[in-house]
């Protein structure tokens, strides 16, 4: 599409496969926002684009990550704040249409399998290395081993008794992240051959680290978790996809995207190079 859609705090760049999401580095950003930057988003990575009314007269364009398809979405299974969610751009509600354009722009540049499950993760995450202090052990991760070293002050006997611990990412199956900012908070490595049942408690388990007030904090541990995360994932064998004939423009979408783009035109919001270049675009399609 080559266009840009800038919000509160964060840009949506279009282009022809995919959708690169920026990030202000203002005070009023949230710092997980800040520590992503960017964030390069392929359309075959969406299960859908939603829109809705926000608050204090706003509109809210959010893209649906499909499941597997980002480790960061991964790994934070819906705990994140709506103020945090790198999906979400909050418009002014005098932008409504063009919310609506590049909402419907976006779904019909949905790959064939957006409805189910990704096979392999298809948007990058943070690189390492990475570290963060939780409350009873400093976490590292440089690629190849996540290390936890036991601070004294916090570490239970359990985890002193066992040492301080080092995993390949080899020995690694999953990512369990418990934000910060619930009750519980903590990150926990799921292991493949574990020396006996791992135990309930993070705070019992040596392959965990537990949060705690002003320890493990979501713009360093979710990143984190995510980095790991995506590196067990790529040591797994890719399971693929059938291969599945790209599906036929519907003429009846296209016909209503071209409305939309009159409505941005009577609007304003488009000039008449703009609208005849972009429904010439989407004529093309057919």
């Amino acid at each position: 599409m080559g266009d840009v859609l800038a919000g509160f705090h964060t840009v949506w760049e279009f282009d022809t496969d995919s959708v690169l999401i920026r990030f202000e580095r203002g005070i009023r950003t949230p710092k997980l926002l800040q520590v992503l930057g960017e964030r390069r988003v392929p359309y075959e990575a969406l299960a859908a684009v939603e829109q809705a009314p926000g608050k204090h007269g706003t509109v809210v364009l959010r893209a649906v990550p499909r499941p597997g398809a980002d480790p960061l979405a991964d790994v934070a299974d819906g705990q994140l704040k709506e103020g945090c969610d790198p999906y979400r751009l909050v418009l002014p509600a005098e932008r409504e249409l063009l919310a609506e354009y590049y909402a419907e722009e976006m779904r019909g540049r949905l790959g064939p399998y957006a409805a189910e499950p990704a096979e392999r993760h298809l948007v990058a995450a943070p690189e390492p290395p990475l570290s963060f202090k939780a409350y009873d052990g400093k976490a590292s991760f440089d690629g190849t081993a996540v290390s936890f070293r036991w601070f004294w002050t916090g570490a239970s006997s359990a985890k002193w008794k066992a040492g301080d611990r080092r995993f390949e990412v080899s020995e690694i199956t999953g990512v369990e992240w418990r934000s910060p900012d619930t009750p519980g908070g903590h990150l926990r490595l799921v292991l493949r051959a574990p020396d006996g049942p791992q135990p309930d408690q993070a705070d019992q388990d040596p392959a965990a680290v537990v949060f705690g007030r002003g320890y493990g904090l979501v713009h360093e541990s979710l990143p984190f978790a995510a980095a790991v995360l995506a590196a067990v994932r790529a040591k797994a064998p890719a399971v693929p996809q059938g291969a599945v004939p790209a599906a036929r423009p519907d003429p009846g979408g296209i016909a209503e995207r071209i409305r939309h783009l009159g409505e941005l035109h009577e609007a304003g919001l488009l000039t008449d190079a703009e609208f005849s270049t972009k429904k010439a675009q989407l004529l093309a399609e057919l």
